[in-house]
């Protein structure tokens, strides 16, 4: 019984080892980090880099648009009887009170 579930485990390292290339050891882990590295500074960073400076052109762009809205004032606040005002919620329109 305990040799079927060693049999599927065997052949399922024995698939993983062989897609990945079929090298044992030092030698399969040196190529990874090999292919890795690689891939980081032929793909990975030259799109962050492409990612950051479209990043920073639009920043600058941003910046340096002299028609762009500049808030120069505070916004008044609403002064409504139950509002924002402070002292006004005790107050009522009520006759009756």
């Amino acid at each position: 019984m305990s040799t079927g579930w060693k049999k599927s485990f065997g052949n399922v390292r024995s698939l993983v080892g062989n897609a990945m290339g079929g090298l044992r050891g030092g030698s399969n882990l040196a190529s990874w980090v090999v292919a890795g590295t690689l891939a980081y500074f032929l793909w990975i960073k030259p799109s962050q880099e492409l990612k950051r400076e479209q990043e920073e052109r639009a920043a600058l762009a941003a910046a340096s648009d002299r028609y762009r809205y500049v808030e120069k004032v505070k916004p008044v606040p609403d002064p409504q009887e139950t509002g924002l005002i402070y002292g006004n919620k005790t107050k009522s329109n009520n006759p009756e009170k």
